[in-house]
């Protein structure tokens, strides 16, 4: 299932899944929060949706538990069914090998990876690209989810003097030698938005793979970002108070789907 251009994307933030520290909703209620959530959005206009354990925090770098990995999974065969748009799925913070494992098993059509290639400096620890094991692991599962991973991810630095200190240099490696499917742009923190520049320079890098801008669009800016962007990735800016966790605002995402489209 194919996003088209100038794509919506909107983020189903999950709440704490059981076992992480905040954890106080069962299972069977985060499945009908997060269909709702993505039936909302698609039903809006948003030509997909991706889901997140946003709520898990503070993440694990590199491998969630196994019951995270099952619950994301549960929610995102139910969100799947639920919504005739591709449904994507980031394994926080950087869990690539069980994003791609449920996936698969939920019919899900891709993954975000916020470090796909290169080495980065995290609020996690240090955190390494594994592009060999998950593009590996995409073919011995035998499925066509797409990749769609992060250049220069919020919330994290690379380390200076590798390849991936330069921008555009990053964008290739990630696009040619991790072969990333579409690529995402970010401004430097969750709702803070990504610089336009950047998102041309990445553009410029790498013509034939989709640019993704994945962190502060709001519906004054969209069109703007849509101009030089191949889709958005929006998940704050839908929310009431523009905060993060906060439940949808059907004004807002009325508003900004008007905006992208108009």
């Amino acid at each position: 299932m194919a996003l088209p251009s100038r794509a919506l994307i909107g983020v189903v933030h999950l709440p704490p899944l059981p076992g992480s520290p905040r954890s106080a909703m069962t299972v069977d209620a985060i499945v009908d929060r997060a269909t709702d959530q993505a039936r909302h959005l698609v039903d809006a206009g948003f030509d997909g949706v991706v889901i997140e354990n946003f709520g898990d925090y503070p993440f694990f770098g590199e491998r969630v538990e196994v019951h995270t990995a099952v619950a994301v999974g549960l929610v995102a065969r139910a969100v799947v069914q639920a919504v005739d748009r591709p449904v994507g799925v980031n394994m926080l913070r950087n869990d690539a090998r069980s994003g791609m494992a449920v996936a698969a098993m939920s019919g899900a059509s891709f993954i975000r990876v916020n470090v796909h290639t290169g080495v980065y400096a995290t609020d996690q620890g240090v955190l390494e690209g594994k592009a060999a094991e998950t593009m590996r692991y995409r073919s011995a599962l035998g499925v066509s989810v797409a990749v769609f991973a992060d250049v220069h991810v919020k919330h994290a630095k690379p380390l200076a003097g590798t390849a991936h200190h330069d921008l555009a240099r990053a964008a290739e490696e990630t696009a040619y030698r991790g072969m990333a499917d579409a690529l995402i742009v970010t401004g430097p923190t969750t709702a803070r938005p990504a610089e336009l520049e950047d998102v041309k320079r990445v553009k410029q890098a790498v013509p034939d793979r989709p640019v993704f801008v994945g962190s502060g669009v709001t519906a004054e800016t969209v069109a703007a970002v849509l101009a030089e962007a191949d889709g958005v990735i929006v998940g704050s800016a839908l929310k009431q108070g523009g905060q993060t966790e906060a439940d949808l605002d059907a004004d807002r995402v009325k508003a900004f789907v008007q905006a992208a489209r108009g």
